[in-house]
């Protein structure tokens, strides 16, 4: 560990609350953990919204579990952190030669390979304390996403299709929330699942789109590299099935006009983005990108109106 002053990374906000208030000695592991730029865990939780919210509806006298919420909240800051941590582990050598990830804790030497994994450990084992507070089908699942997490950091190196792995595992959350309230999994829920899979593949490739020079030199591979010229066609293709995806999976489980309505409020969020996607503006991909949080909490407000209804 260096002595030089933790320097915040290039994407996250201006005079953010880390810079503000933490103490130095802090800063490092709230960087590894990315709590300077929440955007990842909201994205986290939003599918265990979802999953709670669908079964809601498939079950409206038991209501919307707000304890749930909360613990999957609390769930994914820690999980979303050490799975953080970890990537900035496994991808240390390669955040050197990328202008916008050099800065981070690791390559900048603000901390030790040693340290960044006894904090990824750390958080790890209290994401666990929360997961045990759950059924014993959704530990497993929890369980189980472990093995996408551990293996997405390698996945640049060797497909096109990082960003696919990244929603594998970022959309786990719904099968669990769905699971923590019905012990089950059942076809409606699995097609949701699809569609948050999809609509990862469309922010993170528009998150990509900041480093397509730098992926191209040393060698990185991602879906906005492969989808090049077509980048914005093919995310509106991935967003579309997405926005399909939860639609049939709500009727399925006897969702009505009420969502309908309301879910046209995140498709049309989903289409500005695709219309106004300029990755020759500096900045542009990730106010897109960034803009999924709302995303996320506009399609749990829309199934909630329909549990509500």
């Amino acid at each position: 560990m260096t002595d030089t002053p933790p320097a915040p990374v290039a994407d996250a906000a201006t005079d953010n609350w880390i810079d503000r208030y933490a103490p130095d000695w802090l800063k490092p592991y709230a960087r590894l953990a990315r709590w300077d730029r929440p955007i990842g865990f909201w994205l986290l939780f939003w599918p265990c919204a979802f999953g709670l919210a669908l079964a809601a509806i498939n079950d409206p006298l038991r209501g919307f579990d707000w304890k749930a919420a909360v613990l999957m909240f609390v769930g994914s800051v820690l999980m979303r952190g050490a799975g953080c941590t970890f990537n900035d582990i496994v991808d240390r050598d390669i955040d050197d030669k990328v202008e916008r990830t050099r800065l981070r804790p690791i390559p900048s030497g603000q901390v030790t390979t040693r340290q960044a994994t006894g904090f990824m450990v750390g958080q790890a084992l209290l994401g666990f304390i929360i997961l045990l507070q759950f059924n014993a089908f959704t530990i497993l699942l929890g369980i189980a996403s472990l093995v996408l997490v551990a293996i997405y950091p390698f996945m640049k190196r060797v497909t096109w299709w990082p960003q696919a792995f990244l929603g594998l595992a970022f959309s786990w959350g719904i099968l669990m929330g769905w699971s923590a309230e019905t012990g089950n999994l059942r076809l409606p829920i699995l097609l949701a699942y699809f569609g948050c899979i999809a609509w990862t593949i469309g922010y993170d490739t528009l998150y990509a789109m900041q480093d397509i020079e730098d992926d191209a030199l040393i060698g990185v591979k991602s879906t906005a590299l492969l989808f090049g010229e077509n980048t914005r066609i093919v995310v509106a293709a991935f967003y579309g099935a997405a926005w399909l995806l939860w639609l049939i999976a709500a009727v399925m489980i006897g969702a009505g006009p009420i969502y309908f309505i309301a879910s046209l409020v995140p498709a049309g969020m989903l289409g500005w983005q695709v219309y106004t996607i300029n990755a020759e503006e500096l900045d542009n991909p990730l106010v897109r990108f960034k803009f999924n949080n709302f995303v996320g909490m506009a399609l749990t407000l829309a199934l909630l109106a329909e549990w509500a209804w």
